[in-house]
Order: structure tokens, then C-alpha cells, then sequence
């Protein structure tokens, strides 16, 4: 055992975590979970941020490991900056799940760069972060105007925790409209706008950023000389965990999983991405672009499941035989159930299951990925989803992540080399479907994509 330890915060759309790791070791020594809320102090919706400061702060504070932390590692979700004033007061952190940004869409969609420049496609709401800072630079200028610093979320976090500020790639990246992969330099928008001055000096995912903040030290009781990591966007440190060790020379895709069910294929032309089908091109730690295609996977399995049970092979057959299907959703509603008479509450989880891995199997054949699927998060611990995605390819090689694997977190602090790193996920998915189940699934397959591309 290390008397040092690592803690990686990773926040997320819907909860935040706190983990602590031995470097000796992969599990988690201790762990902290907050769920997120949306704020409403200004016309248009915020991040959680002072709640998520209030809990980090005490979490820090009360672990009985705190002296041995080391470094702290930042992990955030996408489509997400704070801006700050020239004092370090937040002004605003906009939450990209509201409708108000759309109200630039007329001059913005001028101003945007070429879809085959940056990869980042039209998204809606505030999902594409330029958006957010043109609708508040057009109808709230006085408070853009204050601005001194455009922070991405998990360097603002780094910033809040150590008081240096900086920007990263794979955060730019994230359908922002603000940066160009191929030529890894700011969009013409970023430039035009004025808004690269205000962002913070590029730097890496991994680099050590200085010690934590006195106030931070007064605040927790943590070492001073705990150090701070820039920090990296979420699915990118899931992607992260597989781009290490041998799968640098081989293709394959990562299918993380969350709030949002992203899939990341290495290895592939990105002349396949089509804008009308909001695929995309995130940029990994070392500044490549990656072939990704997404969709909210987990908000849409809680719409369809209503509840948390797990899936039942009966309720699976019982679903396919009776053709119940679960459409994706139109105009930001949530999916559509269409079936044949009521659908029971195991049903109703197994309907679930089958569409997630439907639309993953879906973006999976749109972005051309090839090679083996790892799938990691929350789809990783349902015990049909990789069966079913891997019956819905031909030959398709699908290996659940590890969880007792290291934590992408202990790759951004040095503790771990690239050799030692993902070397290959254990658990192969043990389930095997009946012969009966992956005869339905063709025609079944058909005729739900029938729909879902129409």
C-alpha cells in the first residue's frame, strides 16, 4: 500500500463523485457522491456549481485520508465553461439543457465555421458551447462584457482548486464549434468573436497545473503540497483507459456510458461523419481526432425503464415476439413506446436494454468503427446489453471494462506507464443469449430502424 493517494473528482451531468485511489491498488479506498441540481439565478439555466463547491469542500474535508492526497485529477462533461471576472467571481455558468441560447441561431449559424473544419455539427439547445457565449455576448453584453477569463469545466475546476487558470483540448473538442482538429488551432468563430483572448494557455490533459490553493488548504486541511491536474472531458478519460497499451496499433471503439452514451471509434475516416446525423469528431488527449457519434442513452433508458430493475430474459423474449419497440426521440420529446397491448414494468426494462443497444448498434455501423467494442460506465453492468450488441453485429467482439480496472484518473497523474495500461478488460460477456432470441433480433432490427432513420 502507498501512504499517497489519488483523488479524482469527476463531474458529471446528473451526479458528481469524489473517489480516492491507492496507486498500489484499482478500487477505490473512499468515495463521495453528489447529485447535481439546476439553478435559476438568471434568465436562462446554471450549472450547480456553488452546490457542487459546497460538497467537494466538505467531502475533502471530512475523509480520514486527507493528508495522504497527493494529486487531485478533474474529470467533467462537455458543452460546459464559467465565466469569470477579473476578480475570480463567477458571472455565469450556463447549463447547455435550455432552449434560451437557440435565440442567437440566426446570426450564429452565419458566424460558425464549416461543418468539415471543426466536426462539430449543429446541435441544439446549448449543446454546441459557442452558442451559449454568442447568445450571451448578443442579449447580455454587460455581463459578457465583465468577463475576463472562459474557463472549460474541468479546468474550472482545476482553476477553483489551485488558482491557475488554463485550456485543453479534449474539452475544445467537444462540439464546441471552437476549435479546428485537424489543423489544431481556434476556429475562425473563436478568433472572430474575441474569444480567445480570454481563454487560458492550451495545455495537457496530465499537466500538473501547481499545489492546491491556500484557501483551499484552510478549507479542507489537505497537504499543501497536493497538486492539481488540468483535468480532461469525461468520455474522453473512458477513452483514455483504452488508447494506452497495445490498442494504440489496433482499431477499436469505446461505447462509454452515462447520462450520455457516447461511442468513440479510433482508427476511422472521418469523411464519414454526416452533420444531419450530429456525428462528430472529438479530439483525444494527444490533440487527434476521434470519429464519435452519441446519444443521451442514459436519460432516454430511465424514460423507457421507469424504474431501476434489472432485465429478465423472459421479459426480453416476450418483447421481441410482441414487436413493442422504443422509437428514439423527435423535437427533444422522450422516446416513444409502440406496442401491442400494456407493457409490464419487466417489459418495460428489457425494452430498455434492447433500445440502447439497438442505437448503439446503429452509430456503431454509421461511423464505420471496426475492430473490438469495449463498453464501459453504467451499460457495462447490464448483463444483456453487450450479449445483445454483440448478436446484432456480424463477428462483433464486445468486452465488458473491467470495473475493478485503474480509474483513466491514475493515468493523468503519473502513477501509471502506457505499458501497464488497459492491457486487455477481463469479462467477455459470460451471458449467452438463446439461439431463439438472436433469430428474433434481425427482423426485429429492421423493422425498429425502419422508424429510427426515417
Amino acid at each position: 500500500m502507498s501512504d499517497k493517494l489519488v483523488a479524482v473528482l469527476d463531474i458529471g451531468k446528473t451526479h458528481s463523485r469524489l473517489e480516492l485511489f491507492d496507486p498500489a491498488g484499482s478500487a477505490a479506498v473512499w468515495s463521495s457522491r453528489y447529485s447535481n441540481r439546476v439553478i435559476h439565478t438568471h434568465p436562462w439555466r446554471e450549472l450547480d456549481i456553488d452546490g457542487i463547491e459546497r460538497w467537494l469542500l466538505q467531502s475533502l474535508s471530512s475523509t480520514p485520508h486527507r493528508e495522504r492526497i497527493d494529486i487531485i485529477i478533474p474529470i467533467a462533461h462537455g458543452a460546459a465553461a464559467v465565466l469569470i471576472d477579473e476578480h475570480g467571481a463567477v458571472l455565469a455558468a450556463p447549463d447547455y439543457e435550455d432552449s434560451c441560447y437557440e435565440q442567437a441561431n440566426q446570426t450564429y449559424e452565419t458566424a460558425r465555421d464549416p461543418y468539415r473544419c471543426t466536426c462539430s455539427p449543429t446541435m441544439p439547445l446549448g449543446l454546441n458551447l459557442g452558442r451559449q457565449w454568442a447568445f450571451l455576448q448578443q442579449f447580455h453584453p454587460s455581463l459578457f462584457d465583465r468577463a475576463a477569463h472562459l474557463l472549460l469545466y474541468p479546468q474550472f475546476w482545476a482553476w477553483r482548486l489551485s488558482g491557475v487558470l488554463a485550456s485543453e483540448v479534449t474539452s475544445l473538442g467537444c462540439h464546441t464549434d471552437l476549435w479546428r482538429p485537424a489543423e489544431k488551432a481556434f476556429s475562425t468563430l473563436a478568433r472572430k468573436s474575441g474569444w480567445t483572448p480570454l481563454l487560458p494557455a492550451v495545455r495537457s490533459a496530465n499537466d500538473v497545473l501547481g499545489t492546491v490553493s491556500s484557501e483551499i488548504v484552510r478549507a479542507t486541511g489537505l497537504d499543501p503540497r497536493c497538486r492539481v491536474v488540468c483535468g480532461i472531458h469525461d468520455s474522453n478519460a473512458s477513452y483514455l483507459r483504452f488508447l494506452k497499451g497495445k490498442n494504440r496499433y489496433e482499431p477499436f471503439t469505446v461505447v462509454s456510458s452515462g447520462t450520455w452514451t457516447v461511442v468513440m471509434a479510433s482508427q476511422t475516416d472521418l469523411s464519414r461523419l454526416r452533420e444531419d446525423r450530429t456525428m462528430l469528431a472529438n479530439v483525444n488527449v494527444a490533440g487527434e481526432p476521434v470519429a464519435t457519434a452519441r446519444f443521451m442513452g442514459g436519460r432516454e433508458y430511465a424514460a423507457i425503464a421507469g424504474c431501476e430493475d434489472v432485465p429478465e430474459a423472459a421479459a426480453l423474449d416476450s418483447v421481441l415476439q410482441r414487436s413493442v419497440m422504443a422509437h428514439p426521440p423527435r423535437d427533444g420529446n422522450e422516446p416513444v413506446i409502440r406496442d401491442v397491448g400494456s407493457v409490464s414494468r419487466a417489459e418495460r426494462v428489457a425494452l430498455a436494454t434492447l433500445y440502447c443497444a439497438l442505437m448503439t448498434d446503429l452509430l456503431i455501423e454509421q461511423l464505420g468503427a471496426s475492430g473490438e467494442v469495449f463498453v464501459d460506465g453504467p451499460l457495462a453492468k447490464n448483463r444483456f446489453f453487450a450479449p445483445l450488441l454483440a448478436a446484432l453485429g456480424e463477428n462483433r467482439r464486445v468486452t465488458l471494462a473491467d470495473a475493478s480496472a485503474p480509474n483513466p484518473g491514475l493515468w493523468l497523474a503519473g502513477v501509471l506507464e502506457p505499458e501497464t495500461a488497459a492491457e486487455e478488460p477481463t469479462a467477455v460477456p459470460e451471458l449467452e443469449l438463446p439461439v431463439a432470441t438472436i433469430a428474433a433480433l434481425d427482423s426485429y432490427r429492421d423493422r425498429w430502424r425502419a422508424f429510427a432513420l426515417a
